[in-house]
């Protein structure tokens, strides 16, 4: 069994679509970044890679590379699960926490989760998503941006 860690950081943007966990919240700004932003699968993402000691996000999708602009980041959470079951690993579980004071998000969660689960091959109920407010303090307290950390768990098939 290996555990990893996950984080990611996104500033709002005008004239950007928000997405979170492959999931498009409307009548919001987006985030900003590279690729769709997605803050949520690039924790996910980044909790992977590390549990199997292969490195970050930005090693394997760099932002860089146009071949990644504006990607949608479900691709790439998926091709880290490829990459995982080359290496000889399983995923347990993710436990992932978004961080923003708006949208509010709750009624998105389900979705997220079942996204999630999909691209990573796994059951929904492996998949926890779970979102807080900064309580109006520093950067997401003043709805700048957002963050989302996440944890794993995988094996050795």
């Amino acid at each position: 069994m290996r555990i990893g860690i996950g984080i990611d950081v996104h500033p709002f943007a005008e004239g950007r679509r928000l997405v979170i966990g492959g999931v498009y919240i409307p009548e919001h700004n987006g985030l900003d970044g590279h690729s769709d932003a997605d803050v949520l699968l690039h924790a996910i993402s980044d909790a992977l890679l590390g549990a199997a000691a292969l490195g970050d996000i930005g090693l394997h999708f760099p932002n860089t590379s146009q071949e990644f602009k504006d990607i949608d980041s479900m691709i790439l959470l998926k091709q880290v699960r490829k990459l995982l079951e080359k290496h000889g690993y399983e995923i347990v579980n993710v436990d992932a926490m978004l961080l923003l004071e708006a949208p509010k998000i709750a009624t998105f969660i389900t979705e997220m989760r079942k996204n999630i689960a999909h691209c990573l091959g796994i059951e929904i109920g492996a998949v926890s998503v779970k979102a807080t407010t900064n309580e109006k303090l520093g950067y997401i307290g003043r709805e700048e941006g957002a963050a989302a950390h996440a944890v794993c768990m995988i094996r050795l098939t």
